[in-house]
């Protein structure tokens, strides 16, 4: 199903074509994780984003059903959250070694990384029995499937453009303010925050990339950029961490202080890199995008000729 909202279309029926789409999506990836976890529940993860994005993209227009689905989907994460960090810690170590190489010629963090191996199959091992994980997980992905019968949003041809660009300019209000607290103070947490506004923010351009005023392409590529970047800092953080939790753990004192001292080294230009790509696209106005949101879909909605919905995402 096609992650895009036609704007020739009923909201109402266009919001449940879309989620019942990434409901199936994320049934599917269930499945798949009973043989792959890894890739399965990674996928499935990244699917339940998504209809959490697009419920917080229409709750203006029904707040009750919005809010209860985005918990929904909130929690259904949480349950199979876990194997996807362990992997993502050895692509850390990974990426310090490619950028570093100098300092990692002689192998000095290998030790590290066979700890960070052996912690990922500990963890995997004791996921073994993912079953019931995902039984319970899909059970509550039907429950939400039934629920989608009791969204009513407003079907009116000039109604519907409020309530997608007053979602839209929450959520790029939302990232202007986790940028503002992560300039200043900077913690892991003000970074993350960023991180999921800006993912989202990435979904709400895909939504509306038929009303989005141009130009789009440029400011998703430079959203989805911005957004691996923040996924490689934050990934130093919990790195990080995971030192200061574990350290004797993953090897020994030379190791550790030389893993330390390249983290810090990523780090810095990292954060200043995402402040500055972050700040050339929140700290704009946000009036002028709302209005041709509204504008674009009106006119559209106008035209009463409806586009392809099965086009694939």
């Amino acid at each position: 199903m096609n992650y895009r909202i036609d704007p020739h279309l009923p909201l109402t029926g266009e919001i449940r074509r879309i989620a019942g789409g990434r409901i199936g999506k994320a049934v599917d990836s269930l499945e798949t994780s009973r043989t792959t976890p890894e890739k399965g529940l990674h996928d499935a993860r990244k699917r339940f984003k998504e209809l959490r994005a697009l419920f917080r993209l229409v709750r203006s227009g029904d707040r009750a059903f919005s809010r209860k689905e985005g918990i929904r989907y909130r929690d259904i994460a949480r349950t199979i959250a876990g194997a996807r960090e362990a992997t993502a810690l050895i692509e850390t170590l990974d990426r310090l070694v490619k950028e570093f190489p100098k300092a990692c010629s002689a192998g000095e963090l290998d030790g590290i990384r066979a700890a960070l191996e052996a912690r990922r199959e500990r963890i995997a091992h004791d996921r073994a029995d993912l079953g019931p994980v995902i039984d319970t997980a899909i059970a509550a992905c039907g429950s939400g499937r039934i629920a989608l019968a009791g969204i009513a949003l407003p079907d009116d041809p000039q109604l519907p453009a409020d309530v997608l660009a007053d979602g839209a300019r929450k959520t790029m209000r939302h990232a202007a303010r986790a940028l503002g607290t992560a300039a200043k103070r900077g913690k892991p947490d003000d970074f993350h925050t960023l991180r999921k506004a800006v993912k989202a923010h990435w979904m709400h351009l895909s939504l509306l990339r038929g009303v989005w005023p141009r130009p789009l392409k440029s400011r998703r590529k430079a959203v989805e950029t911005l957004a691996e970047r923040l996924g490689d800092l934050n990934d130093i953080f919990v790195m990080r961490a995971l030192i200061e939790a574990e350290g004797k753990a993953l090897g020994g004192k030379k190791a550790i202080a030389l893993m330390r001292r390249l983290l810090k080294r990523s780090e810095r230009p990292l954060r200043k890199d995402c402040l500055k790509e972050a700040g050339k696209l929140f700290r704009e106005k946000r009036k002028p995008t709302v209005r041709k949101i509204v504008g674009n879909y009106r006119a559209d909605a106008d035209t009463g000729k409806a586009k392809p919905a099965n086009v694939p995402a």
